[in-house]
């Protein structure tokens, strides 16, 4: 090969070995950046499902206070517009129990802290937006399950019952949870003492543990009944498992 011919392949190689150096150094560069773009979406995704799970958590109830007198607190919840009526010492589905009520104000225990509310106040308490509660109940020295619990706020002490077709209430309970039974319909029950009238409704809400249930069947006897029968109008809505003397809840919808 001649000195010119070994110059021009010496210069080709040169410039295709500068080029080669410069498309590697775009290639990594721009490998850097498509890595560092991969990375800011993830960022953003991961901040987003952050914010999500943060506002469900903090989206929950918003307690109205529509009315007060010694010893009651009339409130409504949420978007439901039906007042409650609370006692001292009744506790709502979301846990915010009342301590103490006046003409002039009520105070509630809302996550552990007191907040005083006057009339026309209002609080929201957060809730998570999805769970699956449960209660785990231990059975008594006779093999009862009677655990305390909650209707329409008001609470009362619940006994397991799987032979009673409805949550089953005595008049006494209902009138101290503030049901107004006597416009229900009214209906017949076969009781081991006989045929009973009853008057038949749906509860608002009705929370056992960590387990809240809206617009459950229930019947309330027009006598005194020792326990709140919890029966299969909530016991079907939830998972039942027995272990030893132990009974799991777990609430399916």
């Amino acid at each position: 090969m001649s000195e010119d011919g070994q110059r021009f392949h010496g210069r080709n190689f040169t410039q295709v070995r500068r080029a080669s150096l410069k498309c590697s150094k775009h290639g990594a560069l721009a490998g850097g950046r498509a890595r560092e773009a991969i990375r800011n979406v993830l960022a953003f995704v991961l901040a987003l499902l952050a914010l999500q799970a943060a506002r469900a958590w903090a989206q929950g109830d918003e307690i109205n206070v529509v009315g007060l007198s010694q010893g009651k607190a009339v409130v409504t919840v949420g978007s439901n517009p039906k007042p409650r009526v609370l006692r001292e010492g009744d506790s709502l589905p979301n846990g915010m129990r009342l301590i103490k009520a006046t003409p002039e104000a009520a105070v509630f225990e809302v996550d552990g802290k007191r907040r005083t509310l006057t009339m026309g106040n209002h609080v929201s308490v957060a809730v998570p937006s999805s769970s699956r509660g449960q209660v785990i109940l231990t059975a008594d020295a006779r093999g009862h399950f009677v655990t305390s619990g909650t209707i329409n706020g008001g609470t009362v002490q619940f006994l397991v019952d799987t032979g009673a077709t409805m949550i089953s209430i005595g008049r006494g309970d209902a009138r101290r949870v503030g049901i107004d039974y006597t416009k229900a319909e009214k209906a017949l029950s076969n009781t081991a003492n006989g045929v009973a009238p009853v008057y038949k409704l749906k509860l608002d809400t009705v929370r056992v543990g960590d387990i809240t249930l809206n617009n459950v069947d229930a019947i309330v006897h027009d006598a005194e009944l020792p326990w709140v029968l919890l029966g299969m109008s909530f016991l079907n809505r939830v998972e039942m498992r027995r272990e030893g003397p132990n009974l799991t809840l777990i609430k399916r919808y």
